[in-house]
C-alpha cells in the first residue's frame, strides 16, 4: 500500500466529512433546539440539489445556483415547519410518520420533475481540474467543499457561542418554557433554526451533487449517513457533528477501498457499538 494512496483516500473521507458535516450539521441543530428528528433531511438535500441545477442551467452561475437552493429549501422549511411540525410537536411517534411520509412525497415530486437519469451540478471554471500537493493530485472543487464546510463550522459556532441569538438558542435547548416566560418569542427561534438547518441542507445538495451526482434513492442514502454522523457525535452537538462526520467520512471511504466487501459494516459497526455504550454519542447529552 503506497504512501500516495494512502494520502488521496485521506483527502477523499475529509472531503467526504465536509459534506456529511454541511448536512448533519443543520440536523443536529434542529435536534439540539426543537427535539424534532427531522427525517425530510435527506429530500430537502435532493430537491435543493434539483433547485440548485435549474438556476445553474438558467443563469450560468454555480454561486447564484447555491444561493437559489438555500432560500428555496429554506422557505420550503420554514413552511413545514410553520405548516405541519407545529400541530405535533413533543409527539416523537407523528413527527417521525409525517416526516417520512413528506420524504416519499418530495421523491417523487422530484421524480417526475426532474427525471429519474443521474445528473452532475457543473462547477465553475476555477474550480475545475486538479492541484497538486507532492506526488498527489486532488480535484480543486473537493477541497472546496472541504473550505466551505470549515467556514460554515466556524460560522455555527460564532452563532451558538458568541452572539445574543446563540445564547437564546442555548437557553431554550435546556428550558424553552423559562426563556418564552422572559418575553422571548421561542417559537420564532425555532422556525428560525428549523429555516437554517433546511438551507444547509438544500446547499448541501449543490455542493454535493458536483461529485456524488443526484439521483432517485441519493436523498435515502444520504440520510442515512447523517443519521450515523449524529448518533456517533451526539445529538444537538456542533463539535459532534465535526467528529462524527470525520469519523464517518473516513470509515466510509478506507472501508470501501480496503475492505469493500465489509463497507456497511465499518460503517454500522461503531454506530452499533456507540449505541450500545453511550446511546447519547460522544458529545450529546442524554435528555
Amino acid at each position: 500500500m503506497s504512501m500516495t494512496f494512502l494520502v488521496f483516500q485521506l483527502l477523499n473521507g475529509i472531503t467526504f466529512a465536509a459534506l456529511l458535516f454541511l448536512l448533519a450539521s443543520g440536523f443536529t441543530l434542529i435536534f439540539g433546539l426543537m427535539r424534532v428528528v427531522n427525517l425530510t433531511h435527506g429530500a430537502l438535500y435532493l430537491v435543493g440539489g434539483y433547485v440548485g441545477l435549474t438556476a445553474i442551467r438558467s443563469t450560468g452561475n454555480f454561486f447564484i445556483g447555491v444561493l437559489a437552493a438555500a432560500i428555496a429549501i429554506g422557505v420550503l422549511g420554514l413552511a413545514i415547519e410553520r405548516g405541519l411540525l407545529r400541530f405535533v410537536r413533543g409527539d416523537v411517534l407523528p413527527q417521525v410518520l409525517l416526516t417520512i411520509g413528506l420524504a416519499f412525497i418530495m421523491a417523487d415530486l422530484s421524480l417526475v420533475i426532474w427525471g429519474g437519469d443521474p445528473v452532475s451540478i457543473p462547477v465553475p471554471d476555477f474550480l475545475s481540474g486538479s492541484f497538486s500537493l507532492g506526488a498527489v493530485t486532488y480535484p480543486k472543487y473537493r477541497l472546496f467543499v472541504v473550505l466551505v464546510g470549515i467556514l460554515v463550522a466556524i460560522g455555527l459556532w460564532f452563532l451558538q457561542a458568541k452572539t445574543r441569538l446563540g445564547a437564546i438558542i442555548r437557553a431554550g435547548v435546556d428550558d424553552a418554557e423559562m426563556v418564552d416566560a422572559l418575553g422571548i418569542n421561542i417559537k420564532l427561534v425555532f422556525s428560525g433554526v428549523f429555516m437554517l438547518g433546511a438551507a444547509l441542507a438544500g446547499l448541501t445538495g449543490v455542493m454535493g451533487g458536483a461529485f456524488l451526482s443526484l439521483y432517485p434513492g441519493a436523498d435515502s442514502e444520504i440520510l442515512l449517513l447523517g443519521l450515523v454522523v449524529v448518533i456517533i457525535g451526539g445529538m444537538g452537538s456542533l463539535e459532534g457533528a465535526i467528529v462524527g462526520s470525520l469519523v464517518v467520512g473516513l470509515l466510509d471511504t478506507f472501508g470501501k477501498a480496503l475492505f469493500p466487501e465489509l463497507a456497511y459494516f465499518t460503517i454500522f459497526g461503531p454506530m452499533a457499538i456507540m449505541l450500545a455504550l453511550r446511546p447519547s454519542g460522544l458529545f450529546g447529552r442524554l435528555q
